[in-house]
C-alpha cells in the first residue's frame, strides 16, 4: 500500500465526496474500450471501467478483475465503499481507495504468476 493508485486510477470529477449509491460499470464508448489497465501485466489488458460514489463522481481506470475480487467472502472494492455509505470522503480517503485498487492489481497480478509457475512444474506435489 506504499506506492500510488493514482497511476492505475484517477478521481476526476469535482464535487461534495459523498458516498452515496456504490455502482460499477464499463463505459461503452470505443475511445475507452481501448484502454488497458498498465499494472495488470497482460499485454492487451482488460477494460477498465468506474466506480461512481455518486450521480456525479467515480473512480476511472478500475479493471473488471479488481472490481470483482473477493477477499474472505467480500468484494472489496465495493464493500470499502459501502462501509462509507452517507459520508464524506476527504482526500486521505480518495488516496487510500485508489491505493486499495493498485495494491489489489498486483495482487491479481502475483496470484497469475504464482498459479502459472505451479502449472508449469506439474501442479502441486502432495507426498
Amino acid at each position: 500500500m506504499k506506492t500510488t493508485g493514482a497511476e492505475l486510477t484517477s478521481y476526476p470529477q469535482p464535487g461534495d465526496n459523498k458516498v452515496e449509491k456504490v455502482h460499477y460499470d464499463i463505459p461503452k464508448s470505443p475511445r475507452r474500450e481501448s484502454i488497458t489497465s498498465p499494472s495488470m501485466g497482460t499485454g492487451g489488458g482488460s477494460t477498465t471501467g468506474r466506480v461512481w460514489i455518486n450521480k456525479t463522481q467515480y473512480f476511472d481506470g478500475v479493471p473488471p478483475e479488481v472490481w470483482n475480487f473477493y477477499l474472505g467472502g467480500y468484494q472489496v472494492c465495493q464493500k470499502w465503499l459501502k462501509d462509507r455509505k452517507d459520508r464524506v470522503l476527504e482526500y486521505d480517503d480518495l488516496t487510500h481507495y485508489q491505493n486499495i485498487v493498485a495494491a489489489l492489481a498486483e495482487t491479481i497480478e502475483l496470484m497469475k504468476q504464482i498459479d502459472e509457475i505451479i502449472s508449469e512444474s506439474g501442479g502441486f506435489s502432495i507426498h
